[in-house]
């Protein structure tokens, strides 16, 4: 991984960090890598509703159309739109402008191969290495200058998809939808109403800077309460670029990731879909999966954080499921990358198929008590360089007794050192966490303001 991309892409502050000059760069010096000198590459790109999208898009696409690129917009979508219109088209890539959970002033630039997935770390270095001598990049001229045009039958196309997905008819459900003011605004409520649910749409008004704002998978409490409040069968809280998804239950209980993965790997099993009995989860999934898939029979394989990783875990094990707590969840059969619509109607249509409420269907598992800490600092690549990392995790581990997990690690989209502890004791995981904290603002320093 280079120093440009992150886990997920290119972000930073709209403007500031991610500046209209290094998207141009960025289009540019993909258009070169994917067309590999021999051909103009043809590249869709989508984006979501933060208030930078449209001066992104515009600089995105002027670098693709300098280095001869044909460029097709499909809108606001969300990015698993992108990753299967990229896939089910006869395009080279797919760019999707959008910083997922991160608040309105952040954006971020991220592409797809032809197959639909993430660029391997090799082409993104590639790219990278380009943009650091972005004027010697290869620009077209006269009729090979790169073209724009939209196609709206592309997102038809996935749309279509997602209700073949659901193969049932959520006749007779209420459905409460939040639609975080992003990218789902609009196609999450129009597919659960084609699919006969009754839905209760909330926060689906964007105006470009209310994207997550109190609201989608990082903020559930709206959503929860109007579950209750509209005594609704399930709740829906997407983030900013719908490829998660967070659930409630009819009593407004949080369903996340791995409860999600948990009745959907049963399910899998039960059916005979499940191949080589496996689920991929990462490392900060909770003990209490692990624990409720043995008792099925599964088996549990851990990856580094970040969706990328489970993919490609996955792909190596021929897995049909995967994904993360955060509800980044990967249904092999129907997408090559995490798509929070299409996770919400398998748990939709497993509900009708079984009869069951998502109460009963998400205790198929208990969760050991977990804390997470955010901790903004100045560096936080300085933990991964910290001689005495393993060292603490060690020593936490002897605080908190057996069982119990923690972890520490920068993360691939903030500018955060990221503390994952689970222990049977919250109080004394309060206190170690605490200490942690400490430790890490000592090693990666005090943000900068």
């Amino acid at each position: 991984m280079g120093e440009l991309f992150g886990t997920d892409g290119v972000r930073g502050v709209a403007n500031r960090e991610l500046t209209p000059l290094l998207a141009m760069q960025l289009g540019m010096a993909a258009a070169a890598v994917l067309g590999n000198g021999n051909h103009a590459p043809h590249v869709l790109v989508g984006r979501d509703t933060r208030l930078s999208g449209d001066m992104l898009e515009a600089a995105l696409v002027a670098g693709l159309c300098s280095a001869g690129a044909r460029v097709t917009l499909l809108g606001i979508v969300p990015t698993p739109a992108v990753a299967y219109c990229t896939r089910h088209s006869q395009v080279d890539a797919g760019a999707v402008i959008s910083a997922s959970h991160n608040p309105f002033e952040d954006n971020g630039i991220k592409f797809f191969s032809t197959e639909g997935r993430k660029l391997p770390d090799d082409l993104e270095c590639h790219i990278e290495k380009l943009i650091r001598n972005w004027e010697n990049i290869p620009r077209a001229y006269r009729d090979r200058i790169g073209n724009v045009q939209r196609d709206n039958e592309l997102v038809e196309r996935y749309i279509a998809h997602l209700i073949a997905s659901a193969d049932c008819s959520l006749k007779g459900m209420r459905v409460v939808v939040d639609g975080a003011n992003g990218a789902a605004y609009s196609i999450a409520p129009r597919v659960l109403s084609q699919l006969g649910a009754e839905v209760v749409p909330i926060h689906c008004s964007p105006d470009g800077v209310n994207i997550n704002a109190g609201c989608g998978s990082l903020h559930t409490e709206s959503m929860r309460q109007t579950v209750q409040e509209q005594r609704a069968d399930v709740g829906l809280s997407f983030d900013g670029d719908a490829d998660r998804v967070i659930m409630s239950d009819e009593y407004g209980n949080e369903v996340d990731g791995d409860r999600i993965m948990a009745m959907s790997a049963v399910y899998l099993k039960q059916a005979g879909r499940l191949r080589n009995n496996v689920l991929v989860a990462t490392i900060m999934s909770n003990l209490g999966l692990e624990e409720a898939l043995k008792q099925h029979g599964i088996r549990m394989e851990r990856t580094r954080v970040g969706d990328r990783y489970v993919a490609e875990r996955m792909r190596e094990l021929d897995a049909v499921l995967g994904g993360e707590q955060s509800g980044h969840i990967i249904f092999a059969e129907y997408t090559t990358t995490g798509d929070g619509l299409l996770t919400a109607l398998q748990v939709l249509a497993l509900m009708q198929r079984t009869g069951k409420p998502l109460s009963e269907l998400a205790g198929v598992m208990d969760k050991y008590p977990q804390i997470i800490r955010n901790v903004r600092v100045r560096d936080k690549y300085a933990w991964e360089r910290y001689a005495q990392a393993k060292a603490v995790e060690s020593w936490a581990i002897q605080q908190l007794g057996y069982p119990s997990r923690v972890n520490i690690r920068p993360s691939g989209t903030e500018p955060v050192v990221r503390i994952m502890l689970e222990a049977t004791d919250r109080g004394r995981m309060e206190q170690v966490a605490d200490e942690l904290k400490t430790i890490v603002l000592q090693v990666c320093g005090e943000p900068e303001d």
